[in-house]
């Protein structure tokens, strides 16, 4: 294995609506699109169709939802030996109402199984890994995994969504920290992603970033800052578009890139997602990446 995932998965449902609705009325939806969700397991697959060999940790309900969220990734070719099925549970659903310019509207459910524990993470998988990718939703496992990874030289790279506990202490075992605009704006308490970089920095992080949605991003590294804005394109819609990002930041560590080639990649990718519905159609072929020197 190459990367080694461990997060969130889900089962999303995407509608694309003409305009939010009022209260009491009716709204008629069409092109509904079914795919797996979930900032890891997207990641992964983003990974997979690039030529890594990924495996996934993480946590379903034995429900149909769960057998669909297993069955979309090893289509695509990830490992889901350590996908653990918790029996007589939910697992976690989304229903996506997307408008015109890409703007959506997530109406979630989140799985009711216990959250994965340490003991239930495939050690001997992560120890042979580049890379450990974890957005922290299970803090105990993720810095139990982080652990495991520093001790075996493995990179560590963070999705950090929300300032959640145990967020900053995962931020110290990581090489690569990139939170999202509302995780900086908790973090530093207002609108200053390079300050928030400067913070995740100070935990001892080698790389730090922000991203900022359609404003694009801002990271810190080797001494050097960047902000750029995101690339242009005709937005359909925007879910998956920060998980494909992180598969981008990844890609770079698994080939022992240069940080800022990872951050083009990333923003780049991102962007192409914002073109399909849902987070896994718009993903770029591998081919899409060797046209544009990305290999």
């Amino acid at each position: 294995m190459d990367v080694f995932g461990l997060g969130q998965c889900s089962l999303d449902y995407l509608g694309r609506i003409p305009a939010w609705p009022g209260p009491d009325t009716k709204c008629e939806f069409h092109d509904m699109v079914i795919q797996g969700g979930g900032p890891v397991a997207t990641a992964l697959v983003a990974l997979s169709r690039w030529g890594l060999a990924c495996h996934f940790a993480g946590v379903a309900g034995d429900d149909p939802f769960g057998r669909l969220i297993a069955r979309f990734l090893r289509d695509e070719g990830v490992d889901v030996s350590g996908l653990v099925e918790r029996p007589g549970h939910r697992s976690q659903f989304a229903f996506i109402a997307v408008e015109p310019g890409g703007r959506r509207t997530i109406f979630w459910q989140r799985p009711t199984g216990e959250a994965l524990r340490p003991r239930e993470i495939r050690m001997e998988v992560l120890r042979a890994c580049r890379v450990l990718h974890t957005d922290g939703l299970f803090i105990e496992a993720s810095l139990a995994a982080a652990a495991e990874a520093k001790r075996a030289g493995v990179l560590v790279a963070v999705d950090a969504g929300t300032l959640r506990e145990g967020m900053l202490e995962l931020a110290r075992a990581s090489d690569c920290f990139v939170g999202s605009e509302s995780f900086a704006r908790a973090l530093v308490g207002g609108d200053d992603p390079l300050e928030a970089c400067r913070r995740i920095l100070g935990s001892g992080c080698r790389i730090a970033g922000v991203t900022l949605g359609a404003r694009g991003y801002a990271a810190m590294f080797d001494g050097r800052k960047i902000v750029k804005p995101a690339w242009a394109v005709e937005a359909v819609d925007t879910t998956g578009c920060g998980d494909v990002f992180h598969a981008g930041l990844t890609y770079g560590l698994a080939r022992g890139w240069d940080p800022e080639k990872s951050f083009d990649l990333a923003a780049w990718a991102a962007a192409q997602v914002a073109t399909g519905m849902g987070g896994r159609a718009g993903i770029p072929a591998k081919a899409d990446l060797r046209d544009r020197g990305y290999d």
